[in-house]
């Protein structure tokens, strides 16, 4: 493989094939095939054998892109709307006098005690189980140190599909295994979480609103469910993913506390700007403890002027959160009615991102590029369920809708199915 001998997608030779043919115990061949697998070299699909992987395992899916012309609206980047976005003049000023004050110095603590304070607040008003607080730099980043800090290479990680890209690619650049489980309005579906936990994952990473690219939303009554099915697996690491806080109506059911080890994660890149890279994480005292000793060794802490500038965001309440979260469900909701009205089934229960069923992926996304719509394709979120496209609803303004779903309706017919796998 490293020669180029074989292609990306092409079949290995079934093991103990190889194993005659190389004249080695089988054994060897299982184990080889096992580290190629667990680097994210090859693939296993049962028994259909091993191939190699389509894509390296570093290879982000946000490459999977189209030519966005000149002409066309682009509702592929998943980008918040950037009027809703506070300015940040105020809070950078404002970090800057307190560091003048009072600089933050080596061997100070990582967490700005005011932020540990409105964090934990904000947590304990949403019901999250009582955890220290960590800092990381995005959510990503928070899921990746807390999978270190439990899983090792091989380990299987139950994750949403379709979900967001960034995980799906992360597990396996980690060296650990995907098990996708499939997701309809009300989050993760309880029979593929049942077969994910008997089939040996260890982790469980969830989106608990506003879920990228479906807009599923964990219900009380979902929530409940997994919730009984993780208390028979208590040494499962449960990550939830509550990215979209600050921009969603919906109450928050999360899974933190069903098992052992847990951990639950917000971003501010969604409410206040992608560039604001902070996310804040509460879990377990095990979870929090190893996460934050390793994130000291490598990149010690996240900026104080960034953590006291998110301060003041929040002390002065620089985003209308209600607001927010009503733009967003506008637009989205009359996209949905929009689609509907013309026969087309699609989601999106929260969040900013609607998404479609199709029968073909690739036509659809050509086929809207020609009326002018720039649209993600659904293989940037997908490893087995069927083929999609989302759209984006944060540029879309009230005129736009009738003509999106004129374009959408002009291109293709649903797939018709409620389910996403």
């Amino acid at each position: 493989m490293g020669a180029g001998a074989l292609a990306p997608g092409e079949a290995l030779p079934p093991l103990r094939e190889l194993a005659r043919e190389l004249e080695v115990n089988p054994n060897t061949v299982a184990a080889a095939y096992r580290l190629l697998r667990d680097r994210g070299v090859i693939e296993t699909a049962g028994r259909r054998g091993s191939r190699v992987r389509a894509r390296p395992a570093t290879a982000p899916r946000d490459q999977i892109r189209i030519d966005v012309p000149a002409q066309a609206r682009d509702i592929s980047t998943g980008n918040p709307d950037l009027a809703l976005l506070p300015p940040l003049a105020d809070a950078l000023a404002s970090a800057a006098a307190h560091h003048a004050q009072a600089p933050a110095l080596y061997g100070g603590p990582p967490v700005d005690p005011e932020l540990g304070r409105l964090a934990r607040a904000a947590f304990d008003a949403d019901g999250v189980p009582a955890g220290p607080i960590g800092l990381t730099s995005g959510s990503l980043d928070a899921i990746e140190r807390v999978l270190a800090a439990h899983l090792r290479p091989g380990d299987v990680v139950a994750v949403e599909d379709p979900g967001w890209g960034s995980v799906l690619d992360l597990v396996p650049a980690m060296g650990l295994r995907v098990e996708p489980v499939a997701v309809d309005d009300e989050g993760p579906v309880p029979a593929g979480v049942a077969r994910a936990l008997e089939s040996g994952a260890r982790a469980l990473v969830v989106t608990d609103r506003g879920q990228n690219p479906t807009g599923a939303a964990l219900s009380a009554e979902r929530a409940a469910e997994l919730r009984a099915l993780l208390a028979g697996h208590r040494g499962v690491l449960v990550v939830d993913d509550d990215h979209v806080h600050g921009l969603t109506g919906l109450p928050l059911h999360c899974l933190s506390g069903a098992t052992d080890h847990w951990a639950l994660v917000r971003s501010t890149a969604k409410a206040y700007g992608p560039d604001l890279r902070l996310a804040v994480y509460t879990g377990d005292a095990v979870t929090v403890d190893r996460v934050r000793g390793r994130h000291r060794l490598g990149a010690g802490w996240v900026s104080h002027l960034l953590q006291r500038a998110v301060v003041h965001l929040w002390q002065t309440g620089a985003v209308d959160t209600a607001a927010t979260a009503h733009s967003y469900d506008r637009r989205r909701d009359a996209l949905l009615g929009a689609l509907a009205d013309r026969g087309i089934a699609a989601h999106g229960r929260s969040g900013m991102n609607v998404w479609v069923p199709v029968p073909d992926e690739t036509g659809a996304v050509a086929g809207l590029l020609q009326h002018g719509w720039a649209v993600a394709p659904g293989a940037r979120f997908r490893a087995r369920s069927a083929p999609g496209i989302r759209l984006t609803v944060s540029p879309l303004a009230p005129d736009d809708v009738e003509p999106l779903a004129d374009a959408v309706a002009a291109v293709f017919r649903p797939a018709g199915t409620g389910r996403y796998a």
